[in-house]
């Protein structure tokens, strides 16, 4: 005889269905076989059991207060992109930019070769200090013109040699001083300017080539979990993200450059070649915290979010002295990028390798010095990392840890 079970009505479905799914167990084993008392009191148990670790990390996790990210502040080469290739591309724009205005045979680095025996010349002329105050602009804009005025130089010389029909090397020291005036008066500061902007239009174009695998989601998730933070970049070169409109520009809010403040450089510089070797960086990064504070309050004003009390301020960088040291001297927490080698980091080598970067124009003795900062400042450092997808995690450990 066929045994016809009874419809179930759909009240009497959802119920267990609701039962069935919050216990995890799935549909098909649900109605196997009935349960007895006996089984359900043994579910229950073996359910509880399971459960009350999960609630127990719940409540622990509710109970840990964290402070509040205001300012988060990142250094920009070699820490979000590879100083080298974008310093060679810049450097292939720059020949390219030579020869369209008439200076043809330039090589890339001539450039860089220039500006580091600028460099010396001025610090053998008037003291070590001289020379390294002098800020990354300055120093190409000198290379750029000396290289025009030494083909215009040429030339001139050639010109004269054939008009008198003699070699160029029997020309008279005062002719060929008459022609080094030429020379520096034919250059156009125009011509200077126009190169100098090629350079510096392809050092953005080539950092957003080469910014470094997996940055814009590290943006993207810092945006997320701390949607009011105020990100900025501090560096002593002209980079600025906010030029980087396909890539970081969307992240930053501001950028402040070591070259925006001659003064406070120079009086770096000079510590820095001193005896002592005292040197502070107090000087950007207080610029870099009163232009927080100008934005936080004008936010707050909007009505963006009540300004955090006692927000914490988090840097990022790949420099030892210049990051973590100068920023820890501001009451920044910081977080020292040591990449793996296939991020292609260079500047961090100078001061271990013997062969310094191609596109190094600092003084043996500047670096000397350096390294003594960099041993001052390793105490200073909150978190080390070797990867750029931990700089989420870092930051949320600092924030608890300030608690």
């Amino acid at each position: 005889m066929m045994r016809v079970w009874p419809r179930l009505s759909a009240s009497t479905v959802v119920p267990w269905l609701v039962v069935v799914a919050a216990v995890g167990v799935s549909l098909s084993n649900a109605f196997v076989m009935p349960q007895t008392a006996t089984s359900r009191v043994t579910t229950l148990s073996i359910l509880q059991a399971e459960t009350e670790p999960a609630q127990a990390e719940k409540t622990e996790s509710a109970n840990i207060q964290t402070k509040t990210l205001g300012l988060l502040t990142f250094d920009l080469d070699d820490t979000l992109y590879p100083i080298q290739p974008v310093i060679d591309e810049a450097n292939a724009a720059f020949a390219r930019a030579m020869e369209q205005y008439g200076f043809p045979d330039i090589q890339p680095d001539d450039i860089d070769k220039t500006g580091r025996l600028i460099r010396e010349e001025i610090s053998a002329a008037q003291g070590k200090e001289a020379g390294s105050v002098l800020t990354h602009t300055e120093v190409r804009t000198m290379a750029i013109r000396r290289t025009m005025e030494e083909i215009i130089l040429e030339r001139k010389l050639q010109e004269t040699a054939d008009d008198w029909a003699t070699p160029v090397s029997d020309l008279t020291n005062i002719v060929v001083g008459h022609a080094r005036k030429w020379a520096k008066t034919a250059v156009s500061e125009s011509i200077v300017q126009a190169v100098l902007n090629a350079w510096e239009m392809e050092r953005h174009h080539a950092a957003e080539r080469h910014i470094f695998a997996g940055l814009i989601d590290v943006f993207k998730t810092i945006k997320q979990e701390h949607p009011n933070v105020i990100i900025g970049a501090v560096t002593d070169g002209r980079a600025n993200p906010l030029f980087m409109t396909f890539t970081l520009a969307p992240f930053f809010d501001f950028c402040m450059s070591w070259e925006d403040d001659q003064g406070g450089r120079r009086k770096f510089f000079q510590e820095l070649s001193s005896v002592e070797g005292n040197a502070e960086l107090k000087w950007i990064y207080q610029a870099a915290l009163d232009k927080y504070q100008e934005l936080a309050a004008a936010q707050a004003a909007l009505g963006a979010g009540d300004a955090p009390q006692a927000p914490i301020w988090v840097h990022v960088g790949d420099d030892l002295a210049y990051d973590v040291g100068g920023a820890a001297q501001c009451g920044a927490k910081t977080v020292l990028l040591e990449l793996a080698d296939r991020y292609g980091q260079t500047a961090r080598h100078r001061f271990t390798d013997e062969n310094q970067p191609s596109w190094s124009t600092t003084s043996r003795a500047e670096l000397e010095k350096r390294r003594l900062l960099n041993a001052a400042a390793e105490e200073k450092v909150d978190k080390k990392l070797a990867f750029l997808s931990q700089i989420p995690e870092a930051i949320n450990e600092i924030l608890v840890e300030e608690e």
